[in-house]
C-alpha cells in the first residue's frame, strides 16, 4: 500500500472525530507553546542582561570597597569602606593597561528647584567619568579641571531628574538648583538611557565633580568606588589582573590576607547573570516539556481506544490482504500527524504567547529559529514514540479473532 493512500486513509480516520482529535492534541499544543514562550522570555532576558551590562561603560571595571574577612565574617562587596583616592592615582600610575581612572563618590540627595523637590543619587566623578559610563552630553558641557581644582558647584542632570524638577522636555541648562541646601549650576543634560534590566532608572541621576561631591557632600575619607576602562575589550582581565596587586600593596595586606576590595569586569557582570539565566530558562522549558510528555500519554490512550474500535475494520484488512506493517505505518501515520498538526499549533499559540507577554507585561522576549526547530521534532517525536505500541498492537491482530470481534 502506497504512503499516500495510508495518509488518505488516516486523514479520514481523524476526521470522523474531529473534537477527540482536537482534545488528543490539545495537551501537544499547550506543551510546545509554553517551550516556544519560554525560550523566548529566556533569550530576550539573556539580550537584555548583555544591552545591560554593556551600558555600564567602555571596557569598564569596577572596584568596591569591602569583601573583607574580619573576625572571620567574610562580608560582600561594599560592606566596609576601604578605597581612597591614593588607590585610584596607584592604579592609574602603575597599570599600563588602564586607559582611564576615575574615583566616585555618591550620595542619595534631597534635590529643590523652585517649588518641586525630587530624591536622587549624587554622584561625583572625574571629568572622564561619562566617558567610562558611555553618558551621552546631549545639551551643554561637561566639567573642566578648574571647576575640579575649584570644587565648582556645577553640575550634569539626568532626564529622570529633569522630567520631575523642570517639566517633560524642558531645557535647564543655565539654571540653579539645590543640593542638600547647596546650590549647583547646571550645565548639562544627558541623553536618555530608560531603565535597565534590574529595574533601575538610569536617567535619575545627577553628576558632579568628584572635589565638590567629596568635599561638601561627603564626610569621609573613604571613596564610594573606582572605576576604570580598559585599553581594549581584550585586556578587561589581564587589567583587572594588574590591579589587584596594586590595591594589595597600598592597603598592606599580607599575602594569606583576603582582599579587602572586590573587583568587577563586564565579563564577570555578564557570566555570572547569564548562568543564573541559562539555569532558569532550562528549568522553565524544562516543566512545560511536561505538557508534551503529557500530551504523548493522550495520544497513546486516544490511539489505543481507537485500535479497539477498529478491531473488525482492521481484521477485513488484514483478511483481504493487507500486511501488518501497512497496519502498523497506518496507525502509526495518525500518531505523527497528530503531533505534527498539535505541533504547529502549539508554536503559532507560542509565538502569540510571547508576544502578548513583551506588549503587555513589557519583557523583552527573542523567538529563535532553534526553539521552533526543537519543538517541531520533538512533537514529532513523541507522535512516533507514544503512537508505535497501538500500530504495533493493531499490526499483531490476528485476522480471525478480528473478524469476530464486537
Amino acid at each position: 500500500m502506497r504512503i499516500s493512500n495510508l495518509i488518505k486513509v488516516a486523514y479520514r480516520s481523524l476526521s470522523r472525530n474531529k473534537m477527540r482529535t482536537f482534545l488528543t492534541m490539545l495537551g501537544i499544543i499547550i506543551g510546545v507553546a509554553s517551550v516556544i514562550a519560554m525560550l523566548a522570555i529566556g533569550q530576550g532576558s539573556k539580550q537584555s542582561v548583555s544591552a545591560t551590562i554593556a551600558t555600564l561603560g567602555t571596557n569598564s571595571i569596577m572596584i568596591f570597597p569591602g569583601a573583607s574577612n574580619t573576625g572571620g565574617v567574610r562580608g560582600g562587596a561594599g560592606s566596609t569602606s576601604t578605597l581612597t583616592i591614593d588607590d585610584a592615582d596607584a592604579i592609574r600610575s602603575k597599570c599600563d593597561l588602564v586607559a582611564q581612572v576615575t574615583p566616585v563618590v555618591q550620595k542619595k540627595s534631597q534635590v529643590m528647584f523652585g517649588s518641586q523637590n525630587w530624591n536622587t543619587l549624587v554622584v561625583g566623578g572625574l571629568d572622564n567619568y561619562l566617558y567610562i559610563r558611555s553618558l551621552t552630553l546631549i545639551t551643554g558641557n561637561i566639567f573642566t579641571d578648574q571647576d575640579m581644582r575649584a570644587a565648582a558647584k556645577v553640575c550634569i542632570l539626568g532626564q529622570t531628574v529633569i522630567t520631575n524638577l523642570f517639566g517633560e522636555g524642558a531645557n535647564p541648562l543655565g539654571q540653579t538648583i539645590r543640593i542638600n541646601q547647596i546650590p549647583f549650576k547646571i550645565i548639562g543634560t544627558l541623553e536618555r538611557k530608560g531603565q535597565n534590566t534590574f529595574g533601575q532608572d538610569q536617567d535619575d541621576i545627577i553628576i558632579a565633580p568628584f572635589t565638590t561631591v567629596y568635599k561638601r557632600m561627603v564626610n569621609t575619607v573613604n571613596i564610594s568606588m573606582i572605576i576604570c576602562s580598559a585599553v581594549s575589550q581584550n585586556d578587561i582581565n589581564k587589567a583587572s589582573s594588574q590591579m589587584r596587586p596594586v590595591i594589595r600593596e597600598k592597603h598592606k595586606l599580607l599575602p594569606n590576607d583576603d582582599d579587602d576590595f572586590t573587583i568587577r569586569t563586564q565579563e564577570d557582570i555578564a557570566t555570572m547573570f547569564n548562568s543564573i539565566n541559562k539555569v532558569l530558562t532550562v528549568l522553565l522549558a524544562t516543566i512545560a516539556s511536561i505538557s508534551i510528555i503529557v500530551g504523548g500519554i493522550g495520544i497513546m490512550n486516544i490511539m489505543l481506544v481507537s485500535v479497539t474500535e477498529r478491531t473488525r475494520e482492521i481484521g477485513i484488512r488484514l483478511a483481504v490482504g493487507a500486511k501488518g506493517r501497512h497496519v502498523l505505518m497506518q496507525f502509526l501515520i495518525e500518531a505523527i500527524f497528530i503531533g505534527l498538526l498539535g505541533g504547529a499549533l502549539g508554536i503559532a499559540f507560542g509565538c502569540l504567547a510571547s508576544i502578548l507577554v513583551a506588549k503587555f507585561a513589557g519583557w523583552p522576549i527573542v523567538i529563535t529559529v532553534f526553539s521552533i526547530v526543537i519543538s517541531s521534532v520533538f512533537s514529532s517525536a513523541v507522535g512516533v514514540f507514544f503512537g508505535w505500541y497501538p500500530a504495533r498492537k493493531a499490526a499483531q491482530l490476528n485476522p480471525i479473532d478480528a473478524l469476530r470481534y464486537e
